[in-house]
């Protein structure tokens, strides 16, 4: 009975050993994720093989495995202060879509590390946003040119971070926001454009309108001239006669004095 405790002793201490061992020695990576795996006496981050998917995994428990959000992540930058082509401070709101590319994770991690989102892509989508709305008046991006700014500062980031094992996926510039009194000089200028342009439209419509006209009215009188010429003596009593045997066919009651109207015209009396 008193051997029980010396005996019980080091299979507790075996069996909290291993526990200890099972629980360094596995790791379990959920959905979206992937883990880069750190061997410490076998030459630091693994950047030769793919890295550690989804799922239950077993290493050896003096290797470490750092783990990544591999999905695609969004940072937004709310009122960033850049500068116009004539000096004047625009605020931006931009959102950044993007992921690290995964077949690269360990040399992102070995070269970034798990902070990269501060070192690669934020410091270079303020560098670039500065850059391409230092080429636009304040005009340019309050209207026509908000699409063109927001694809060239998506295409120039692209280039910068892609090279450094991040994925772009899209740059949205959310909002621009100029100084009041320039927003409120830009918004008059526009609804004087406007104005304008819709007078040149009611003057343009009243010219064609008129032109119609004279185009129909002269198509008519052309129209009467050549019919007028046509219209001789004999025409008209050639037509006569030809209604004349026309009406005489039908079997409408009716009398007909031949030679009695105008120019020898027959006269046609009805039943009635």
């Amino acid at each position: 009975m008193q051997k029980l405790p010396k005996i019980g002793l080091p299979i507790i201490l075996l069996v909290v050993v291993l526990l200890i061992f099972i629980s360094k020695s596995s790791i379990n990576i959920g959905y979206g994720e992937a883990g880069v795996l750190f061997k410490t006496f076998g030459g630091g981050v693994v950047t030769d093989e793919p890295p550690l998917g989804e799922g239950f995994h077993i290493i050896a428990p003096w290797n470490k495995v750092y783990i990544y959000n591999v999905k695609q992540q969004e940072v937004f930058e709310s009122k960033m202060q850049v500068l116009s082509s004539n000096g004047l401070e625009i605020s931006l709101d931009i959102s950044v879509l993007y992921q690290p590319k995964i077949e690269e994770l360990g040399l992102l991690h070995k070269t970034k590390g798990e902070n990269y989102l501060n070192i690669i892509i934020i410091p270079q989508i303020r560098a670039v946003a500065r850059s391409v709305v230092g080429r636009y008046t304040p005009e340019q991006l309050y209207s026509t040119k908000r699409d063109a700014i927001q694809n060239e500062i998506y295409e120039e980031t692209k280039k910068v971070v892609e090279g450094q094992y991040v994925q772009l996926n899209a740059v949205l510039v959310r909002d621009v926001t100029l100084p009041i009194a320039i927003r409120e000089a830009i918004e008059r200028k526009l609804n004087q454009e406007q104005e304008a342009l819709e007078y040149e439209f009611r003057i343009e419509k009243a010219t064609q309108e008129a032109e119609r006209q004279r185009i129909d009215a002269e198509g008519k009188a052309t129209a009467n001239r050549i019919l007028s010429a046509s219209l001789t003596d004999k025409i008209l009593q050639e037509k006569g006669i030809e209604a004349t045997i026309k009406l005489s066919e039908s079997p409408n009651s009716k009398v007909i004095v031949i030679g009695s109207g105008k120019g020898g015209l027959p006269i046609i009396l009805g039943n009635q």
